[in-house]
Formats: structure tokens, C-alpha cells, sequence
């Protein structure tokens, strides 16, 4: 394959590009405004079921949508059966500008704008391109809510002390400085952080801060 080809139409993509969704090895992951981007008729069920049948031996099977996926009952029927299937789905704060998906850190392939004669796609097998581009998914995917924590729209329960500790996370402070201005050991303080981060279903503190905000934890 081309380092860079240019693909326009579903059908033409998943001729061109089927050995890649069959062929996953490690890591699939896929970014999207809506569950319609990336496929139309059969080509979309084509893929699924190949990775489907592919994801026992694949590590990871990530799918990050804008909020705008879960506006009707087809998108969130759509999203809930890829978790159900064992995927990690989840939702973008905003609305996402890209969308792409990358295999086995491989392979990238990139929608472009819909048009008459058939959407036009980028796929490419550079190291720095699809390098860049995963980049720019893990950092939407680090801020990104879990699909179903979303459509729920749980709202942790967080006492004085969790929200004293979420304002020191906020504060930039040292975890040394925090833990003295709230008259904690550094261990409690530790403790208490990671209790915090699995209250918020984040994987840092960073995002911590993310959820809290969405939730209206922040103040």
C-alpha cells in the first residue's frame, strides 16, 4: 500500500481496506461525530462483524463519539451494543473536528467532508502521520466520559473532605503542600486522590479535573 492514497465512497473503502479491518491485531480504535460516518448499507455490518469476530485477540477496541451521536435512539441503541460487545465507548466533551480510524497504530484512515458523488477518505500508512493522528486521539480520548456513565448522567457524591482534596487538585499545588494545608499525612492525602479519580471514573488527575467540571463539581 501507498504511504498515502486517496479513497472517495464506503463501498470503494471497504474493498480497498477490508484485509486491514480483518487483520487487527492489537488495537482498533475509531473516532467519530455520528454512528453513520464511517460506513453506509453493508459496508458498516461488513467491518463490524470482522472485528467482531476479531476481538478476542485484539487488546483494545476503542469507539470516542461527539455528543451529537446520542441525539436519537439508533445512535445510543448503536453505541450500547458496541459496549455490550465488549468495546470501550465513550463520549467527547465537544463536537469532535476529526474523524478517523486507526489500526494497530498502523494505519490511519481519515474522513473527509460528504459530497455528491461519495464521501472522500485518506488512508495512510506514514509513521508520522498516523503517529500524529493517534496522538490527537488520545487526547480526546483523555478528557472523553464513559458511554454509559454519560447517558446516565451520574452525578458522583463527593463529602467535604473529597471536595477539599478536588480543590487542591485544582490549586496545581504539590501533593506535599496540599496534604499540609489540609492537615493530612501524604499517604491519606494519596489515598484519598486515588479514591477521588475511581469516584470520577478518571484515569488522572487531569481528567479528574475534566469530569468534575462536567458534573458540576468544580466549584
Amino acid at each position: 500500500m501507498a504511504e498515502i492514497m486517496t479513497i472517495r465512497g464506503d463501498l470503494e473503502l471497504l474493498a480497498r481496506t477490508e484485509h486491514l479491518f480483518a487483520g487487527v491485531r492489537e488495537e482498533f480504535v475509531c473516532a467519530a461525530r455520528d454512528p453513520d460516518t464511517w460506513a453506509h448499507l453493508a459496508a458498516r455490518h461488513a467491518a463490524r462483524d470482522r472485528i467482531i469476530r476479531n476481538s478476542g485477540s485484539t487488546r483494545r477496541f476503542r469507539k470516542l463519539y461527539s455528543p451529537a451521536a446520542l441525539a436519537d435512539e439508533r445512535g445510543r441503541a448503536h453505541l450500547s451494543e458496541m459496549a455490550d460487545r465488549g468495546a470501550d465507548v465513550r463520549v467527547a466533551i465537544t463536537a469532535l473536528p476529526h474523524e478517523t480510524i486507526i489500526i494497530d497504530r498502523r494505519f490511519a484512515i481519515l474522513a473527509g467532508t460528504d459530497a455528491p458523488g461519495g464521501r472522500e477518505y485518506t488512508v495512510t500508512t506514514a509513521p508520522t502521520l498516523v503517529g500524529g493522528v493517534y496522538a490527537l486521539f488520545e487526547a480526546a480520548w483523555e478528557t472523553a466520559t464513559d458511554f454509559k456513565v454519560f447517558l446516565r448522567g451520574e452525578r458522583p457524591q463527593l463529602d467535604a473532605e473529597s471536595r477539599t482534596v478536588l480543590r487542591a487538585l485544582g490549586s496545581g499545588a504539590t501533593d506535599e503542600t496540599a496534604a499540609r494545608e489540609l492537615g493530612m499525612s501524604l499517604r491519606t492525602y494519596r489515598r484519598r486522590v486515588a479514591e477521588l479519580l475511581a469516584a470520577l471514573d478518571a484515569g488522572s488527575r487531569f481528567q479528574a479535573g475534566v469530569r468534575a467540571g462536567e458534573l458540576g463539581l468544580s466549584g
